[in-house]
């Protein structure tokens, strides 16, 4: 390929597309390189079961998205991408027809919890108050000089404990939204570190929503691409990288591809020791993942369960937490966490009138061939009785199929890796500058760097600034 580049990103997902972004604002001259024929990485929408249907491949509800500082400082706004959000955030149906629900409204959260409504404010309130000053912090890399340093070690220190301990003081209702939220982060819920999934989500909650994006997760990486190409960047689909050596000229490279890919693309530019740093990195479990074509909504027992955006489907906070358990042990339970997305509640370009998208899926061990839709199937039918019978068509992807659409899902694992505390803190390996390689010039960019997975693209943001960092600003070329 012709052409030199001050900057040559490898892999189009969110991270790698912000980091584009944030180079190509700053002026550099970009090339993005993705394998796929489209772009988006775990931010697609494909019809996946039928002609008209839109269906999100991989992510498809976005706290996390609708709330990232680089979204927000690269303006996506104004390349088309608009957030809708559903009457209810997040429901989880209990036994009875009853549900407990978290709307985007700390105090109707709290009147909804009953009795646990207070041991709810207290976990969750005094970071929702601090949030502004705090998002910034908590996405940042594990070790900075904090923005906010009392709000952000408060906030450390009431992440650490497992999520068994933080739901102690809270009743079954309270104990079973616990659950369905800390089970986002892949971790069995007496790990360390899993009531951080619970703030971190609540929290963002309550502040921004848990909404989709119109007509489907594409639209971010498409907004990301739209400023890419306003700023005079380059993206080419199609081109699978193999090798770093066979790259076009460029002073700089930035890859979204995790540890295991960066190993094979490295060939014997790695020492010995760094190749085994690299390859000591971890993946956690995988997910098998289904997506529906309906008729009408799915028939919830629960009413808040009807208007609810994403539906946490599991039971009592001691199920979820054995069947994750069972999961990161290697197992595949009988009942499993299961989550559920009903997008087009809120946005009906999704499917032809009078019709409906859904999706759901569980986690498996990592690498898992199996397909659950029977279990995850059946653990709806606890809660939504009948509900097969709107389902028209259905398509799954098990965990080592979303491998082999997406080598970043290593075994499925759609989190860029381990999220384990010790995982976290070192990401991807042992090193105060996670985001470079021990290759010059080499980054990495992919949700195996801090601050992990999600779509955010604070990962590629935190890369590219790390770019800019070690280039001379006042020439606004890279050094040699």
């Amino acid at each position: 390929m012709p052409g030199s580049y001050d900057a040559v990103v490898v892999g189009a997902g969110p991270n790698g597309l912000t980091a584009a972004a944030r180079l190509a604002t700053a002026g550099r001259s970009v090339l993005v390189l993705e394998a796929a024929p489209t772009i988006g990485g775990g931010a697609r929408t494909a019809e996946l079961v039928a002609e008209g249907f839109r269906n999100d491949v991989c992510s498809a509800v976005h706290p996390l998205a609708v709330s990232s500082p680089a979204f927000a400082q690269l303006g996506l706004d104004g390349h088309g991408l608009r957030w809708l959000h559903p009457p209810v955030a997040l429901a989880h149906p209990l036994p009875g027809g009853d549900a407990v629900a978290l709307h985007q409204s700390l105090a109707v959260t709290i009147d909804g919890l009953g009795p646990d409504g207070p041991a709810y404010d207290r976990l969750v309130g005094p970071h929702l108050r601090a949030w502004p000053r705090l998002i910034s912090d908590v996405l940042g890399p594990a070790f900075h000089v904090p923005d906010a340093p009392l709000a952000f070690g408060r906030f450390g220190l009431a992440s650490l404990p497992p999520a068994s301990f933080a739901a102690r003081r809270f009743g079954p209702r309270g104990r079973a939204l616990l659950a369905g939220v800390a089970a986002h982060s892949l971790l069995p819920l007496t790990a360390p570190l899993t009531t951080a999934a619970i703030l971190l989500l609540a929290v963002i909650g309550h502040d921004a929503g848990w909404p989709v994006a119109a007509g489907g997760s594409q639209a971010i990486s498409d907004a990301l691409a739209a400023v890419i190409e306003a700023h005079g960047g380059q993206i080419r689909t199609g081109e699978r990288v193999t090798s770093l050596d066979r790259l076009p000229p460029a002073a700089t490279v930035l890859l979204d591809v995790t540890p295991r890919q960066l190993l094979q693309m490295s060939g014997a530019r790695l020492s010995r020791w760094h190749r085994r740093s690299y390859a000591r990195f971890g993946y956690g479990p995988g997910s098998c993942k289904v997506d529906y074509v309906l008729s009408e909504p799915i028939p919830w027992a629960a009413e808040a369960c009807r208007g609810a955006g994403t539906v946490h489907v599991g039971g009592s906070f001691e199920e979820i937490a054995a069947a994750e358990a069972e999961t990161c042990a290697g197992r595949h339970p009988e009942r499993p966490y299961v989550l559920v997305g009903q997008p087009s509640l809120c946005d009906p370009s999704r499917a032809p009138a009078g019709s409906h998208v859904a999706w759901a899926y569980c986690h498996t061990p990592n690498g898992s061939p199996v397909d659950a839709t029977g279990q995850i199937e059946a653990q709806i039918e606890r809660f939504a009785p009948g509900w097969r019978d709107v389902v028209v068509g259905r398509f799954a992807r098990t965990a080592a199929g979303f491998e082999a659409y997406n080598p970043n899902n290593v075994g499925g694992n759609i989190a860029g890796g381990d999220m384990s505390l010790a995982r976290m803190l070192f990401r991807p390996r042992v090193s105060l500058h996670p985001y470079r390689t021990p290759i010059p010039g080499v980054y990495l960019c992919s949700a195996s760097t801090p601050p992990g997975g999600g779509v955010h693209g604070m990962c590629g943001w935190h890369a590219a600034a790390s770019v800019l960092r070690d280039t001379d600003a006042g020439k606004g070329r890279f050094r040699a």
